[in-house]
Order: structure tokens, then C-alpha cells, then sequence
């Protein structure tokens, strides 16, 4: 479906600032980052036009140590990659906490028409990376203003790589848990989602999204003739069945309270149409929500793909590639997220999510290192459902930048509250 037509840019600007200027009374954090909505959107534009991919964003990391310049913040860059890290001292002594935005972008061409579209060709913020840092800057401003009601240290994480270079696990090797000079205590991010209402925040205890792992499979067998291939050992039929074995084996490993997805993408064999070919090449990815099915379903990819390949006179090579994990939500920080977010942005807009997502995000990490969570927020476009919304990775990918500031007041509020002692005790 097309998107609803667009006020021309200027005028974008204008509505955006006077609807700032007179939005009706909310709660007081969601107040005050309206009142900075129109310059973090204007940042939020500025990193959409220039995006960068993989672990070396030295344009991304400039405009960050730009916008953050004169809060007061320690701000380091990473030794090894372009991350950046910010920490924010409280006026007396305390706990701290680490809020995480994701700094890249990805290999997509952008369709969305828009006044700041990409003007990198090739690459585009279709996960709304753009979203999640100008947010993180937002509310590192409102966290500023506040320094006198803090006690401890808020770390501000931003991180490069996330789209499959592990890039908070660089960040993590570099001590960026540690990098207050006290290990941090909790750990939250957000992650913009267009099929979600504007303004909305879902998240869940316990796994919200998966484990992404790779596998790859090379059917060795003999080449010869089309015409005769009785004379062959023909891996394409072979590499067909075990395509057939894969999907068969995830439904009858599994029992149905679990999940898992295995998906083949790629599948290639020969060069000529009369020839048939030594070998043939499949591959794909794997999503599991536990370590025990993940560590089986890693197992049973090289047995199946070995023993169908067998039956037929051919041999498979397997290989497995450990992707990202589990994401995992501790579920006494999740229920504090909640509390804190309600009295943020309003009890309507908080709800949990009803399941999770079979996509990975390498925050998981962070939380395997450190109680916390990662939620969700609505920025499904004006004038569209949300089941209409172009997806996360899509080139026609947009942010209603009006959810913008519920992401600013969300993260100061879990920062605030969880400084002030709101949080319950990670659970065991």
C-alpha cells in the first residue's frame, strides 16, 4: 500500500514545532522531551542522510561527539572501533546503569522518497538506527538538566556493528560495562518497531527475541552428462532432499511450546544447463528462543545433511556459524521497565508483548552480562495500520517522528527511576 502523501519538509519542521510548542499537558518527562523533540529530530535527520555501515562509522561518531559536547559527559571513543561511550556522574554516589543506541546502517537502497533520504548510495537506516542514537542523545540532555537528582552514573553506550558484526560484543571486550570505573548494575535499549502504534512500548520477560545462527552445506558428489546421469552421482537431487530433511527435522524435533525457525535462503549448483555438476551449495539461517534447542538443532543440521547425502553414494560437508543469542529480558527488571515507562508515557501505552520475535539483536550480550532489558517502540507512520507499515530492513522504511520523544522520556525515566532505587532485584 503507498504511504499517504507527505507535507512538503518545511512544513514537517513547522507542524513538528508547533505541535511541540502546544501539545496538551502529559506527564512531566514526556513534556520536557517534547520540548527537545525538534532538535533531535533534526539530529535524527542529519545521521539519516549519512549513513555508514559495519564497525567504522567515523561520520556517524563525529555527529554524536558533537551533540553530546557541553553536557558535561565523559565521552570516549572505542581503540578498536568507531563506538562511542558517554558517562553522565550524579550529584552524590550510587548504582549505574547503561542505555544502549545501535549505530549502523545497512546494504539497502532507499525508496522512501523523503527530503533526508540516504544520500549514501547503497546504504540506508531501514532499522531505524537513526531513531535509537537520536533518542539516546535526547535523553542524555534531559538526564544533564537533572545531574543534581542523580546519585550514580549513567553510561551511555553507543554502538557500531550491530547488524551482524557483533559489535557490543567489541564494546563489551573494551570494558564498556565498566567504563564509570563501577561495573554497570542494569542495562536497557529501545528498538523503534513500524508495526507498532506510535508512541507504543511492548516487551516481555524472559526471551523477546532469538538466537541467529548461519549454517552451510556442501554436497560433494560427481559430475558428468545430463544425458546419462546414471553415470553421476548427482548432488542437486541430493541437496533438494536435504532442504526437505531440514524443514521436517525442526517440526519433529520440537515439541509445540517451543520454537524455532529454520529457514534455507540460498541453494546453487552448476554452471551449464547439460552438465551436471561435482558439487551443490545450500545455506541459510536458524532462530531458536533456548540454548538447549539451539545447541540440538546445531547437531541435527550436520547429521541430517550427512546421513541423506550418504544415502545417495554423496558426502555433505555441514558447518554451523554461532550467531547472535538469545535475547533474554530479566523479568523483575522488565516489570520495573514497565512501571517506570507507565508513569512516563501513560498507562496506555505500555502493554506487554504477547510473543517473541524470531528476529536477533546482539544487545543479547549486554544481557547476558548484565540484568536488564530491551523494549520495543511504536513509530508506525502517519496516515498508515500498522500491519500496513513497511518493515524493519525494508527500503521504504519510515519513523513517525512524533514517537521520538516517547523514546527520550522512556529512557530517562527507566535511568531516573532505577538511580532513585525504584528497581526491584534482578531475579536469580
Amino acid at each position: 500500500m503507498t504511504p499517504a502523501p507527505r507535507a512538503p519538509h518545511g512544513a514537517q519542521d513547522s507542524a513538528l514545532s508547533q505541535q511541540c510548542a502546544g501539545a496538551p499537558a502529559g506527564p512531566p518527562l514526556l513534556d520536557a522531551a517534547r520540548r527537545l523533540a525538534p532538535e533531535t529530530v533534526a539530529l535524527r535527520r542529519a545521521l539519516h542522510q549519512c549513513p555508514e555501515e559495519g564497525l567504522d562509522l567515523p561520520n556517524t561518531q563525529g555527529l554524536l561527539r558533537d551533540a553530546l559536547g557541553g553536557l558535561g559527559l565523559d565521552i570516549r571513543g572505542g581503540r578498536t572501533l568507531t563506538s562511542l561511550t558517554a558517562v553522565l556522574s550524579g550529584a552524590a554516589d550510587g548504582p549505574t546503569i547503561l542505555l544502549r543506541a545501535d549505530m549502523d546502517a545497512l546494504p539497502v537502497t532507499e525508496e522512501t522518497g523523503l527530503p533526508f533520504a540516504s544520500r549514501t548510495p547503497g546504504l540506508m537506516h531501514a532499522c531505524g538506527h537513526d531513531a535509537h542514537m537520536a533518542m539516546l542523545v535526547g535523553a542524555a540532555r534531559l538526564l544533564a538538566e537533572r545531574r543534581a537528582q542523580i546519585a550514580g552514573r549513567v553510561v551511555f553506550m553507543f554502538q557500531p556493528g550491530e547488524e551482524g558484526h557483533h559489535g557490543a560484543r567489541h564494546m563489551i571486550e573494551e570494558g564498556v560495562l565498566q567504563a564509570s570505573g563501577h561495573t554497570a548494575d542494569a542495562a536497557f535499549a529501545l528498538h523503534v518497531h513500524p508495526r507498532l502504534p506510535a508512541g507504543a512500548l511492548r516487551l516481555r520477560p524472559g526471551p523477546q527475541l532469538a538466537a541467529s545462527d548461519r549454517f552451510r552445506v556442501l554436497v560433494r558428489g560427481r559430475g558428468g552428462h545430463a544425458s546419462a546421469p546414471h553415470t553421476t552421482c548427482d548432488p542437486v537431487p541430493v541437496a533438494c532432499e536435504i532442504v526437505l530433511a531440514l524443514q521436517t527435522m525442526v517440526t519433529r524435533s520440537l515439541s509445540t511450546d517451543d520454537r524455532a525457525v529454520l529457514s534455507v535462503t540460498r541453494l546453487a549448483a552448476g554452471t551449464a544447463t547439460g552438465v551436471i555438476p561435482d558439487t551443490a551449495e545450500l545455506g541459510g539461517t536458524l532462530r531458536t528462543l533456548s540454548e538447549p534447542t539451539r545447541t540440538m538443532l546445531h547437531e541435527k543440521i550436520i547429521r541430517v545433511a550427512q546421513g541423506v547425502a550418504a544415502a545417495h553414494g554423496a558426502r555433505a560437508e555441514a558447518v554451523v556459524e554461532p550467531g547472535y543469542p538469545v535475547t533474554v529480558n530479566d523479568p523483575g527488571f522488565t516489570d520495573f521497565v514497565v512501571r517506570a515507562a507507565t508513569g512516563a508515557l501513560g498507562r496506555n501505552a505500555v502493554d506487554e508483548l504477547t510473543a517473541p520475535q524470531m528476529t536477533a539483536e546482539d544487545f543479547a550480550y549486554v544481557l547476558q552480562a548484565v540484568p536488564g532489558a530491551l523494549a520495543f517502540l511504536g513509530v508506525c507512520p502517519p496516515g498508515l495500520e500498522p500491519h500496513e507499515a513497511p518493515s524493519l530492513h525494508s527500503p521504504r522504511m519510515e519513523v513517525d517522528e512524533d514517537a521520538i520523544a516517547s523514546g527520550i522520556a522512556c529512557h530517562a525515566a527507566v535511568a531516573l527511576a532505577f538511580l532513585a532505587g525504584g528497581a526491584t532485584e534482578p531475579t536469580p
